[in-house]
């Protein structure tokens, strides 16, 4: 095998593991889940609070995430508490900040 071919094997496994994470981010529920949660993590009556959705839907959105682990939580009395956890989602929400939100 030649070099290059492990090159290309490589960016070919580089590209499906981005398009799979891009396709996670690649909704507008998820994207502001991750928005309100960026800088400091919330409680779930917060975030439903704050994405106006309801419980359900939003706690299936939040299992999605823990799954793929983009986002954790913690239990700490009666209340949950999200915060991101993979700091590669970090990144892409600056950059998204920059070229959509920013005025």
């Amino acid at each position: 095998m030649l070099a290059s071919d492990i090159n290309i094997l490589s960016m070919k496994k580089s590209a499906e593991n981005s398009a799979a994470f891009l396709k996670l981010l690649a909704n507008p529920t998820r994207l502001l889940i991750l928005c309100n949660i960026v800088e400091h993590e919330k409680r779930v009556g917060e975030l439903e609070e704050d994405v106006d959705i309801s419980q359900s839907a939003l706690s299936q959105h939040l299992s999605r995430m823990r799954s793929e682990r983009i986002v954790k939580a913690d239990k700490r009395g009666q209340h949950v508490y999200y915060s991101i956890s993979d700091p590669n989602v970090v990144q892409i929400l600056k950059v998204l900040y920059d070229l959509f939100c920013k005025k």
